[in-house]
């Protein structure tokens, strides 16, 4: 009866799961450590690569800038199956090394990002302070 009970159970999770599997997401985004897609390399200069000339699966347009990816190993190893998976099939692309952008490309893009996001929520702080302050002055009589 137990074994019975417990094979119900384990019938009724893995049909449910899906439904529930599909609810759940994980978002990663650049900045991580388990980031792969798109760089923007703009202030930083050239990576190390780990292909010297840049990988084209087809024709790409010469007069566009190469595409900086990290990708796993796998997917530079075999681009052209999965390219498509960075929309990148016709561009030419380089794959950055994981230890440059672990080691300087993540720290320095969430020290510049955080500093925009501090930036934005001290301006918005101040504008929510300077809107209280205007009405406190406006002299309505309850002052406790």
């Amino acid at each position: 009866m137990k074994r019975f009970l417990i094979a119900s159970a384990v019938a009724v999770v893995s049909a449910t799961s899906p439904a529930l599997a599909a609810d759940v997401g994980v978002s990663i985004s650049i900045g991580q450590p388990g980031f792969y897609g798109q760089l923007d390399i703009g202030g930083f200069p050239p990576p190390p690569v780990i292909y010297r000339q840049p990988i084209i699966v087809e024709r790409a347009a010469h007069n566009r800038p190469p595409v900086y990816l990290r990708v796993p190993k796998n997917h530079a190893n075999h681009w052209r199956k999965h390219c498509r998976k960075y929309n990148a099939c016709g561009e030419r692309v380089y794959f950055v090394q994981d230890d440059w952008y672990e080691r300087d490309y993540v720290p320095r893009y969430q020290e510049r990002h955080h500093r925009k996001d501090r930036d934005q929520h001290d301006n918005r702080r101040d504008d929510r302070s300077g809107s209280d302050h205007k009405s406190k002055d406006r002299g309505h009589g309850n002052k406790h």
